[in-house]
């Protein structure tokens, strides 16, 4: 994707999805086991605004949310927010996790378009939205909470099912979406579809 100046609809579609962002937090968060890192369906809009924005207008989405909430304003689910979260707290590496995370689904999602065949793109939104996530958010939790590497690796499964559900979800609706609007991640509709012929999908 070659750089270019964001337009007011591009500017327009970031500060929708940073507000999806904050309004999948409304419903609250769960926390389960002995780490105290929350179950959210934040991550959901995560991976979808990667997924339908792409890497750059996705990254921005997600900065401009972390910015808002390490102001202080309460966008985390729980009505949370401020600096603390961004320091101190076994949620931190996470939220940076999301800036990492976003931008490798939306690369990949620009590189599937425009066939975005399901387990290719399916791969794509686990690839960024749980691993490379999890890569910044386990060693990050250890460390803030004092725990050996492998107790907070191993408490961090209990995230495992609902983000794969989550991920299931992105590239479902993400591809009705490239359906209806074509051309919301730029460069994908200049690829010819023999370019991603090689990829099976459903």
């Amino acid at each position: 994707m070659t750089a270019r100046t964001l337009t007011v609809r591009d500017l327009a579609q970031i500060a929708i999805f940073a507000a999806l962002i904050a309004a999948l937090g409304l419903p609250g968060a769960l926390t389960i086991g002995a780490v105290a890192v929350p179950i959210t369906f934040q991550t959901l809009g995560v991976m979808l605004a990667g997924a339908i924005l792409g890497a750059r207008k996705g990254f921005f989405a997600v900065l401009l949310f972390l910015i808002l909430t390490a102001a202080g304003l309460p966008l985390l689910s729980g009505g949370r927010g401020g600096l603390v979260w961004f320091t101190t707290s076994p949620s931190t590496g996470y939220l940076y996790g999301w800036l990492a995370g976003v931008a490798v689904i939306g690369y990949l999602t620009a590189v599937l378009l425009p066939r975005y065949p399901f387990w290719p793109a399916l791969a794509a939104t686990v690839l960024g939205g749980i691993v490379v996530v999890y890569l910044f958010g386990v060693p990050v939790t250890a460390v803030n909470l004092g725990l050996p590497l492998w107790a907070a690796l191993v408490d961090s499964v209990k995230f495992l099912p609902g983000d794969v559900a989550k991920a299931v979800v992105t590239v479902l609706v993400a591809r009705q979406v490239h359906k209806a609007y074509p051309g919301l991640i730029p460069g994908a509709l200049r690829r010819k579809p023999s370019m991603t012929a090689g990829h099976a999908g459903r």
